[in-house]
């Protein structure tokens, strides 16, 4: 399954910079080209639960998702339900003389057509979480 690790520096401070990738109540505001739908299922003091619809791959994902952050330092999802089922995406935000070093590493565990098209070599799976990071980037630093 694809894994993949991205890095991406932004001119933001570390706590603006998690506070805005650990959103995903506004996720569909902020990103609604990616996010088309998320709607919250749980909510405890370090950890939620969301369902998401996403735009990655070329295809919607259907997801639920945990979300656990430890501010500012972190923010991982696992995916426990949904196209994905099993996947892990860890964010760590790190503090930089240029603003925030965004580390990001990406397991995906893909089900049904998704597989099948990875195999095949025709995803596209890094190039589009990179466009999500950027266009989080965009509007952190703005």
């Amino acid at each position: 399954m694809p894994q993949f690790f991205l890095e991406k520096i932004v001119n933001a401070d570390q706590d603006s910079v998690c506070d805005l990738l650990s959103d995903y109540k506004n996720y569909e505001k902020l990103l609604p080209q990616h996010f088309p739908s998320v709607l919250i299922r749980s909510v405890r003091e370090h950890s939620s639960v969301t369902e998401e619809h996403m735009n990655f791959g070329g295809q919607e994902l259907i997801i639920m998702a945990k979300h656990v952050i430890s501010k500012p330092f972190s923010h991982d999802i696992f995916v426990i339900g949904g196209d994905a089922k099993g996947s892990h995406i860890k964010q760590q935000f790190v503090k930089i003389s240029e603003g925030t070093k965004i580390l990001v590493n990406i397991d995906l565990k893909l089900k049904g057509k998704m597989k099948i098209s990875n195999m095949f070599g025709k995803n596209q799976f890094e190039e589009d979480y990179a466009i999500i990071l950027d266009d989080f980037a965009k509007i952190v630093e703005n």
